[in-house]
């Protein structure tokens, strides 16, 4: 994102790429604008938070009319810088790995896993979903001549923490952690952890406490 929408909350930062994907949907069926209700519907977020949201942009919508789709599109893609692509790495191609580059954000206009890497040698030098597969040996070298600036990690967690060291040293930007390690980095780069087990415990406790009608506090 650029510096604009940095200034943003966090929560709304995080929406944003839900609200890009859904106009993307409106726009190859041809639709011309949306309501915030109509928005709402789709993306299951509250009309309210939506027109909030949108409010830390400017006036994107007029009243009584809703929001051009085109226009919408166009300012998201900008806002999300769209047309820039991000080279990712992914460290570890154990299953969760191999799903991922099979994946590889095919919906996503500005991010692409251009290299993964493992210790096993019977997967260095293959490919999975047209992605190399390096030893981690070379993690350095073929990151610093990709130039990669995020990475995914999907390794044991008793690994995470030494090769997030190496990705500091080549000024990767970002880190994507689906290992239960909690990461120590220095303060330019930015660690999102997703713990799946995490995730579903707690998923599990707020329908065991709160049932379905619960909904996230962002």
């Amino acid at each position: 994102m650029n510096n604009e929408t940095m200034k943003i909350p966090q929560a709304t930062a995080k929406r944003l790429p839900l609200y890009y994907r859904f106009l993307k949907n409106l726009h190859s069926s041809g639709k011309q604008r949306v309501s915030s209700a109509e928005l709402s519907e789709a993306v299951k977020v509250d009309s309210a938070t939506i027109r909030r949201d949108f409010s830390y942009f400017g006036a994107l919508g007029k009243k009584g009319y809703g929001y051009n789709v085109n226009y919408l599109l166009s300012f998201f893609r900008k806002t999300l810088d769209q047309d820039e692509l991000t080279k990712v790495a992914l460290i570890g191609v154990g299953n969760l790995g191999t799903a991922f580059l099979n994946y590889n954000f095919l919906k996503n206009n500005n991010t692409k896993i251009e290299v993964a890497f493992d210790v096993d040698h019977g997967k260095v030098g293959t490919s999975i979903g047209d992605v190399p597969i390096h030893h981690m040996d070379d993690l350095e070298k073929v990151i610093e001549k990709e130039d990669v600036q995020v990475a995914i990690l999907t390794v044991p967690s008793t690994f995470a923490q030494s090769i997030t060291d190496r990705l500091v040293q080549v000024n990767v930007k970002g880190i994507l952690n689906f290992t239960p390690a909690r990461l120590t980095v220095p303060s330019f780069i930015r660690v999102h952890h997703i713990d799946l087990a995490v995730e579903l415990q707690s998923l599990v406790y707020f329908l065991k406490h709160y049932g379905v009608e619960a909904e996230d506090s962002e």
